[in-house]
C-alpha cells in the first residue's frame, strides 16, 4: 500500500475533529494538527480544542505546544510535521493531518521555497520595532526592501509582512526573487479529503459553536490575555473582538454579533483557498461509508 498521508481539511465548524477520530481509530493511527492557533497553549476556547476524552482517544501533536509569545510560522511546521510524518511511518502506514489552516496545509503537502536561516537577534529587533513603532513602519521597510513582494502579500497580515523582511536582510536579497512556487516531492502518497456542509447548515453550526464558547468562558480566556494582546497569535476570531469590547469601542452584544459574523468570513475565505485544489475529494461529514471507501480504494492503486 505505500506510506499515506490523509489530509482532512475544511472550513471552521464543519465536523472535522469528531470525524477525524473515527478515521484515526480506524488506521490505528495519529493525528497531526494543522491549526495555527491550537498550537498555542493559552488559546483552548476561543480555537475548538478537541476535549480531554478526543486528544486522550487518539495520539495527537502539534496542540498546545508553543506559547503566544513564541514566534513560528509555516516554515517550521513543515519541516517539524515532515520530521514527525517520518516518526510515525516507522510504526504506521497511514497518518492523518487534521485542520483548516491553509498555510500550514499548503505548506506540509506542496512544501515551502528553501530560505535562510533568520537570526533571532534580528528577529527581535523587527518584533520590538513592530511592537514600537507599529506595522506601518515594517511594511515601510518590506516595501524599500522587496517592492514586488509588497505588491502582493496581504499587508494586514503582519507575520506574512515581518518575515518577509527577516528573509530579505538576512539573504541580502529581495524575498521575491527566492520564491520559485515549485511543489516540492513527498515521500509519502497524499490523500486530501475535503468536508463540507451546504451554507446555512454550516453557519448556524459556526453560530451555536460561538454560543458554547462563550458558557465555556471565551470572554474570561480573552481577558487573561487581553495584556497580550498586541502580539500577532491574538489577532485571531474571538479575542480581537473582545478586546474591542474591553477597550469601550463596542459593547458585548456587538462583540458576540462580530464574532459570529467574522467567523463565518474566515470560513467562506478557507472554502475559497480550498477549493482551488483540484486534489481535494469532497464530501459531507456525515457521509462516513462513502470517505472510508474512497479511502481504502485510493489505498488499493
Amino acid at each position: 500500500m505505500g506510506k499515506r498521508l490523509i489530509v482532512l481539511l475544511g472550513p471552521t465548524g464543519v465536523g472535522k475533529t469528531e470525524l477525524s477520530i473515527e478515521i484515526a481509530r480506524h488506521f490505528h493511527t495519529s493525528i497531526i494538527s494543522c491549526d495555527s492557533r491550537q498550537i498555542y497553549r493559552e488559546m483552548r476556547i476561543g480555537t475548538a480544542v478537541p476535549s480531554r476524552e478526543q486528544l486522550s482517544a487518539v495520539p495527537h501533536f502539534f496542540i498546545h505546544t508553543l506559547s503566544v509569545k513564541d514566534y513560528y510560522n509555516s516554515w517550521q511546521f513543515e519541516q517539524q510535521a515532515l520530521d514527525k510524518i517520518r516518526e510515525l511511518h516507522h510504526t504506521a502506514e497511514v497518518v492523518l493531518l487534521v485542520g483548516g489552516s491553509m498555510m500550514y496545509i499548503d505548506a506540509l503537502c506542496k512544501g515551502i521555497d528553501d530560505i535562510p536561516t533568520i537570526d533571532p537577534e534580528l528577529r527581535e529587533q523587527l518584533m520590538n520595532r513592530m511592537e514600537v513603532e507599529g506595522v506601518e513602519a515594517i511594511r515601510d521597510l518590506l516595501k524599500k526592501l522587496d517592492p514586488v513582494f509588497y505588491a502582493q502579500v496581504d499587508l494586514n497580515n503582519a507575520k506574512r509582512v515581518l518575515h518577509a523582511v527577516e528573509v530579505c536582510m538576512m539573504a541580502g536579497k529581495p524575498y521575491s526573487s527566492l520564491r520559485t512556487n515549485q511543489p516540492k516531492k513527498r515521500e509519502f502518497d497524499i490523500l486530501k479529503i475535503g468536508l463540507n456542509r451546504e451554507k446555512t447548515e454550516l453557519y448556524d453550526r459556526i453560530d451555536k459553536r460561538v454560543d458554547i464558547m462563550l458558557e465555556e468562558g471565551l470572554e474570561g480566556e480573552a481577558r487573561s490575555l487581553y495584556p497580550l494582546r498586541h502580539l500577532n497569535p491574538l489577532n485571531t476570531v474571538g479575542y480581537k473582538e473582545f478586546f474591542e469590547y474591553f477597550d469601550n469601542k463596542i459593547d458585548y452584544e456587538e462583540a458576540v454579533r462580530l464574532i459570529k459574523r467574522n467567523s463565518r468570513r474566515y470560513a467562506k475565505k478557507q472554502l475559497s483557498w480550498f477549493r482551488r485544489d483540484t486534489a481535494i475529494h469532497w464530501f459531507h461529514p456525515d457521509d462516513k461509508e462513502n470517505i472510508f471507501r474512497w479511502i481504502e480504494g485510493k489505498g488499493e492503486n
